[in-house]
């Protein structure tokens, strides 16, 4: 098992916690039972991953004393909303769960961002765990603190920062995994590289083939690895002030096609893939990175499975769905572009006719 710790320790707070990535660990009682404030739980999954993992983490916990309340919710991006959240809600208070109660969050992003949201604002504040059972959860939602709901406006526009007490990381999960939610995963673990680390995008490169047959030693680097990146991100900047922007790279331009096209018709690691596309080539017509960087980084996607071409949906939908994004400031769009493979930048600058020729020139009628 490897052990990564988020270090979020001030003068004044003490808020650091444990990411434990393993094969198998879910069934390490230990793990969990070291965590909870009192032996009650409220364990928050969906319908698909609860018939998979809920009765036996629950059984496991329950043999341990620790009792449970279960919350099954529907599966899928489009119920990431107000009327899934009270769900919970309505759970939590239907079970009289105290202040004390923690939270687990058993599954995916969706269901991680809706528990840690539910936890953040149910009592004001009960803590919560996140047992990710996804790649894309593993390696970038669970791990920061970040949760919300989406908004018929935008996505991910409500919601708190609210730090977890420990992340818990079974890679074994990932064997009932869909290969396309594995794809998904992994374009967030390319983001890594692109941003902050070519030598992991090189080692990336060299393993994609072993990563997407699912190789357990390369599975659990990988997790290892973007965890680590989003732990020291996340350690420098909680609350996205500064360097944890970089993070969105290709964001603005997949939030936007996860938008437009409907909720979970792209999954979010599909929007990105095509968004960081967007933003490989506007880096480009901006003369950071050449035309060489940009089709490395559309190999990569493509020889992980993942869609390279935006939908066109016409540059005036791109700019308006782009104008509600949470990194607007001033009334200006911010963009994360490369500055070469392996360091990236926030800019506002952008002018107006380059990225509308971008918008016109590099998208596709789906």
């Amino acid at each position: 098992m490897q052990t990564i710790t988020v270090n979020l320790t001030s003068a004044s707070d003490e808020r650091s916690y444990p990411i434990y990535i393993g094969n198998g660990i879910l069934n390490q009682p230990g793990l969990v039972l070291r965590h909870l404030p009192r032996k009650r739980v409220a364990i928050v999954s969906n319908t698909t991953v609860a018939p998979l993992y809920l009765e036996s983490f629950r059984g496991m916990l329950e043999s341990h004393g620790v009792t449970s309340v279960p919350i099954i919710l529907p599966d899928g991006e489009k119920y990431k909303n107000w009327e899934t959240l009270n769900l919970i809600f309505d759970a939590l208070l239907a079970h009289r769960c105290e202040r004390h109660t923690l939270v687990v969050a058993l599954g995916g992003g969706v269901v991680g961002d809706l528990a840690g949201f539910a936890a953040a604002t149910y009592l004001r504040g009960v803590p919560f765990i996140q047992v990710p059972t996804t790649l894309l959860a593993q390696v970038d939602s669970s791990v920061g603190g970040k949760t919300g709901i989406n908004h018929p406006l935008g996505k991910n526009m409500i919601g708190a920062f609210y730090q977890p007490r420990v992340v818990l990381i079974d890679t074994s999960t990932l064997d009932t995994l869909p290969d396309k939610e594995l794809r998904a995963g992994i374009a967030e673990i390319i983001k890594y590289g692109l941003i902050r680390d070519s030598a992991f995008l090189e080692w990336l490169e060299s393993n994609m083939p072993k990563l997407l047959a699912r190789d357990r030693e390369i599975l659990i680097e990988a997790v290892r690895r973007s965890c680590l990146h989003k732990a020291e991100i996340v350690e420098a900047d909680e609350h996205e002030s500064g360097v944890r922007a970089l993070l969105n790279l290709g964001h603005t331009f997949g939030h936007a096609i996860e938008n437009a096209m409907g909720y979970g018709r792209w999954l979010h690691g599909e929007a990105v893939a095509a968004g960081t596309i967007l933003a490989a080539e506007l880096s480009r017509r901006l003369h950071m990175i050449g035309e060489a960087d940009v089709e490395r980084i559309r190999k990569i996607y493509l020889r992980a499975g993942l869609p390279v071409v935006a939908p066109n949906l016409g540059p005036e939908k791109y700019l308006h769905l782009m104008g509600l994004d949470k990194k607007v400031e001033a009334g200006k769009m911010r963009f994360v572009l490369l500055k070469r493979i392996g360091e990236a930048v926030v800019r506002s600058d952008v002018p107006s006719e380059v990225l509308r020729n971008m918008l016109s020139e590099c998208t596709a009628d789906a």
